[in-house]
């Protein structure tokens, strides 16, 4: 499954010194990687993983709401 219609952020961290890649619709997912595409490719198995978790849980997934009007 691809759920890329989340909102991602992605920013570098020193203190990891990689990238960390967030979904703020998604509680808690989040991933890390070495390069740009690597966590890119990290998130989205997070995000399927969040979304599988979910529904084994019962919980609600929610609605992707594309591009957020802050940061």
């Amino acid at each position: 499954m691809n759920n890329s219609k989340y909102e991602i952020i992605i920013y570098w961290s020193t203190s990891n010194d990689s990238f960390i890649a967030e979904v703020p619709e998604l509680p808690g997912c989040m991933t890390d990687g070495n390069s740009y595409i690597n966590v890119i490719e990290n998130i989205q198995i997070v995000i399927d993983e969040w979304i599988e978790t979910a529904k084994l849980l019962n919980r609600n997934i929610p609605i992707p709401k594309g591009k957020l009007a802050f940061a």
